[in-house]
Order: C-alpha cells, then structure tokens, then sequence
C-alpha cells in the first residue's frame, strides 16, 4: 500500500512542484530580476544551441518532405474563419456589420455575376438611333446616370451614355443629334464570372457598369460597381431618390430575395424592411 501511495501521489506531486519551482518560478524570478547581467549570456546560449540544433532541423524537414509530398494546404479552412467570427461577434470583438461583411467576403467567389445583376426585364435602354431631344422628353425624370443603348433590339446592347453628356449635349443645343453620338463603349462579362473577377474587371477598366450576356451571347443584365460593393456590405446602397422609381423598386425586390438565398441577408430582416 505504502509503494502505490508513494507511486500514484507523492512522486507525482514531487514531480509537479519541481517542475514548477525550477523550471517557471526561479528562472522568471532571476529574469524580472536580473535580466541586465543575464542578457548576453542568454543570447550566446541560444545562439549556440540554434547552431547546435541546426544539421538536425535540416535533417527532420527532409524527412517530412519525403513523407508528406501533397501540396500543403492552409491549416485554416474558410469556415474556420467564419466559426472565428461567430464567436468574435458573441464576444464583443466584431461589431454586427463587421462581421456580416466578413461573412460576405468569404463566401465571395461562390457568387456569380447573374446573382447581382439587374434583370434584363427591369433595365431601361435607349435606342442608339433616337434624338436626345426625344429620349429627354419621354426620359426627363430619369434619375440613372448610366443609360445602355442598343441596336435595333435591347439584345443587342452596342454601349451606353452618361445622363450628364445628354444634359450637357441640350445645353449645347445638340438635340437633334442621335444618342450614338454619346456612346461609350461598355464592358462585357459572362453570367457565369465570379463576383471577385468582375470586381478586379471593372477596377482594371476602370468602369462602373457592365454588360451580363448568357452563354448564348443574349443579354442576360446589367452589373455594376455598386453592386458588387453590395454584396460585399450585404446591404443596399441607395441614394435619395432610388425609392422614387417602381422599375427600381421591383429591382431591389429582385436584389433582396437573391441575397437572402445566398444568405447574405437573414430571412425578414427587419434592416431591409425598414429602409
């Protein structure tokens, strides 16, 4: 009985104590102490050891290398960064918005271009034939700044012009002139392209709208840079008089219920129900 006694409690309390006297209270107690003396014989010791140690740490990579010869991947996965932001908002370290947009930027190259589009059906275009004066007349109170012109056919969209060089074309006394005289040409991007790539598209051109076509070349929409930046911030941004036009209404409609199912937004968020 005295042997397992001695064995099972008193060694391994010994041990505990010793281990906690020598190797964490009297070195810390010398070191907060005595460090001024201490410093250059510590630095030579580990520079001596770090020496010593290195054939063997050469020695050990290569035999890793040798048995772990996979591509190495990340220790962190993206959905260990988002567990880490669920608890940093539990725990006060992310605001609500910050770690929705967190959230967002993860999961940003699983979203495509036809997730955030504007819907062909909603998008408002010009003929490139028809007069300034006549788009102004029927148009007076549009409030985009970007209108898309086509061809014949809202299909086939050949570009767009800015409503500040239609209004400046009518100050001009320009009118009569047809809207293809303010055309500029206008980026174009697959359905299918990741939201990421098209953010990088549209900063190397430095543009704000791009043309959306299906895998037939069809138009499908029309994207921009504020949409993009939607999707990043999961909210919409809106100036003072986008809740003027039905057409954008119904877009914004089209725009909530596409990131509710990306999970963008939470199912009846009173955020977006209240703007």
């Amino acid at each position: 009985w005295g042997q397992s006694l001695m064995s099972t409690v008193v060694i391994p309390v010994a041990m505990t104590l010793a281990i906690l006297i020598l190797s964490e209270i009297i070195p810390k107690t010398l070191g907060a102490n005595y460090w001024n003396r201490l410093i250059g014989f510590t630095v030579g010791s580990v520079n001596f050891i770090i020496w010593l140690l290195l054939p063997l740490v050469y020695v050990s990579q290569f035999i890793t290398s040798l048995l772990n010869k996979k591509k190495e991947r990340s220790v962190l996965s993206r959905s260990d960064f988002s567990a880490m932001t669920e608890i940093g908002l539990r725990h006060g370290v992310f605001e609500k918005e910050e770690s929705k947009i967190i959230q967002n930027l993860l999961r940003f190259d699983t979203i495509r271009a036809k997730d955030i589009m504007t819907p062909r059906t909603v998008v408002i275009a010009a003929d490139d034939e028809e007069t300034i004066d006549s788009f102004y007349e029927e148009h007076h109170d549009l409030h985009f700044s970007r209108i898309p012109l086509y061809s014949d056919h809202i299909d086939q969209i050949s570009g767009f012009f800015l409503k500040n060089d239609m209004l400046a074309s009518l100050i001009q006394d320009r009118g009569k002139e047809p809207l293809k005289n303010l055309r500029r040409d206008i980026t174009i991007v697959n359905e299918q392209m990741a939201v990421p790539d098209l953010f990088n598209k549209l900063m190397e051109k430095r543009e704000h709208i791009a043309l959306v076509v299906d895998e037939f070349g069809g138009m499908a929409g029309l994207v921009t840079m504020e949409d993009v930046i939607e999707t990043l911030l999961g909210m919409e941004i809106m100036d003072e008089l986008d809740n003027i036009e039905d057409m954008q209404k119904l877009a914004r409609s089209n725009w909530e219920d596409r990131a509710r199912k990306m999970g963008i937004l939470p199912p009846n968020d009173p955020e977006a129900q209240e703007e």
